[in-house]
């Protein structure tokens, strides 16, 4: 049965509504804005787990900025690109330290200003300049494509970095003929304590987020570096290739894991809303449906809901569970369970209390048969050969 069909007539404890993420765990590694992308996902029921794996961090050394700006200044500029809303504001501000703010303004406002999203197009128009195109997707590949379709031979283009050297964007324009003066305004480092993102790293190995968003390009390589400080990148990606959903803004932001054959989720604009809607109408795709003893039994990412009512559960019960409803009604025999259980070196013993506390989660310890010296089973009629 799918869940999806169910959504609307779900109730929690007390009578309300539950949203479609209720019962699932969605990673959040974004820096910015995260407390955004954090209470939608709230909004619509989900646990949120807030861990970013990347962090903005000023330059080392001011002379290469500097450097950019007074090349810009140099000679008049025929198009500007602003990426971000910090770097393009961070440039502004490092310009006017060094009293050269109304000329980098001036400069700038008789260039054709493109912006690559809201956010840079609320920090140009701060500045009190006036951007003339952004792209739908928000996207440098969209801005990249917008430009190559004009003649820009002899062009002289300012690109504010993103905090990656966007070395092909850069080489593509240069190739069709554009003096590209790069502007490095900040760069991308790994969190100053980077606990929260080992913890992630740790929980999606274990299976206990469902979904792991990313917002750019760098978190997704932070949080593989993570993986590989710690020793641990295979079995990141294989979560990630499984039973962890990947959910990219764009696929810009796809790229890195792309490259490891990781599949990803990306909804049709790359927005945090979209991104949002994207992630309601999979997730819950992905649960099973099962009637157990007259009962209906739900099965999301840590909690199960019975006719209803949502009831979160430990990962070790959780597990049992899962691998309970993947053949209803047929017996999963204990070695088989042994496999679903989190950790290493458990026993028997490990898994008969999993068992007990799977049975007191779910509240009638008759939806959980045991099958003498073969395993445990759901006590429903098993529909078709697993």
């Amino acid at each position: 049965m799918s869940l999806d069909r169910l959504v609307g007539a779900d109730r929690d404890r007390s009578g309300c509504d539950l949203g479609p993420l209720a019962g699932f765990t969605v990673a959040v590694t974004a820096e910015r804005r995260r407390e955004e992308l954090a209470a939608l996902l709230e909004r619509r029921g989900a646990r949120v787990v807030c861990a970013p794996v990347m962090r903005t961090a000023p330059l080392p050394d001011d002379a290469p900025l500097l450097a950019a700006t007074r090349a810009c200044l140099a000679e008049p500029l025929d198009i500007a690109v602003a990426t971000t809303g910090i770097g393009f504001r961070s440039w502004m501000e490092a310009a006017e330290g060094w009293g050269l703010g109304e000329q980098l303004a001036a400069r700038l406002a008789s260039a054709t200003l493109l912006t690559r999203g809201p956010k840079a197009r609320g920090a140009v128009r701060a500045a009190g300049l006036t951007d003339a195109w952004s792209p739908a997707s928000e996207s440098s590949a969209e801005i990249l494509d917008h430009l190559l379709a004009r003649d820009i031979r002899g062009r002289r283009i300012a690109v504010q970095l993103n905090g990656e050297p966007l070395a092909e964007f850069v080489r593509a324009l240069r190739d069709a003929g554009a003096e590209v003066i790069a502007v490095p305004v900040y760069r991308w480092a790994l969190p100053e304590d980077v606990a929260a993102a080992q913890r992630l790293v740790g929980q999606v190995m274990a299976r206990q987020v469902d979904a792991v968003t990313f917002t750019s390009a760098p978190a997704a390589v932070g949080l593989l570096l993570v993986s590989a400080h710690l020793g641990k990148k295979e079995a990141l990606l294989d979560a990630l290739r499984g039973d962890v959903v990947a959910a990219c803004v764009g696929p810009v932001t796809a790229g890195p894991l792309t490259r490891y054959d990781v599949p990803t989720l990306q909804p049709s604009r790359a927005r945090l809303a979209a991104l949002v809607r994207t992630i309601v109408d999979h997730l819950p795709r992905r649960g099973r449906a099962v009637r157990v003893a007259g009962r209906l039994l739900e099965v999301r990412g840590h909690a199960v809901v019975i006719d209803g009512e949502l009831t979160p559960l430990a990962p070790a019960p959780m597990g049992v569970l899962r691998a309970l409803a993947r053949r209803p009604g047929y017996v999963v025999p204990r070695a088989e369970l042994l496999q679903s259980l989190p950790g290493r070196g458990v026993d028997g013993h490990a898994l008969e209390m999993a068992v007990a506390r799977l049975r007191a989660g779910l509240g009638d310890a008759r939806l959980v048969r045991t099958v003498t010296k073969r395993g445990y089973r759901l006590a429903c009629e098993p529909a078709r050969r697993p």
